[in-house]
């Protein structure tokens, strides 16, 4: 089955503890619906850019953009 790799962006001097808070919920997110992925975290790309994401089944990506609206996607 196909992954899908959920971003969020986060920009500005805040980005990095904002995406590491948004990583908890996505964590949270994940528990309370009884969903597989494979890895939540975040990526600082600069100093003002910091994306969050979560790795997914495409069975369950819907479920995720419905309910969290992330940025973005791509094949993981």
């Amino acid at each position: 089955m196909k992954k899908i790799k959920l971003i969020w962006d986060f920009k500005g001097p805040d980005a990095l503890e904002t995406a590491k808070h948004h990583c908890v919920h996505l964590k949270e997110f994940s528990q309370i619906e009884n969903l597989k992925n494979y890895g939540v975290d975040f990526n600082t790309l600069n100093p003002m850019h910091t994306i969050a994401f979560v790795i997914v089944d495409e069975a369950d990506m819907k479920l995720y953009r419905d309910a969290l609206k992330p940025h973005r996607g791509l094949l993981a």
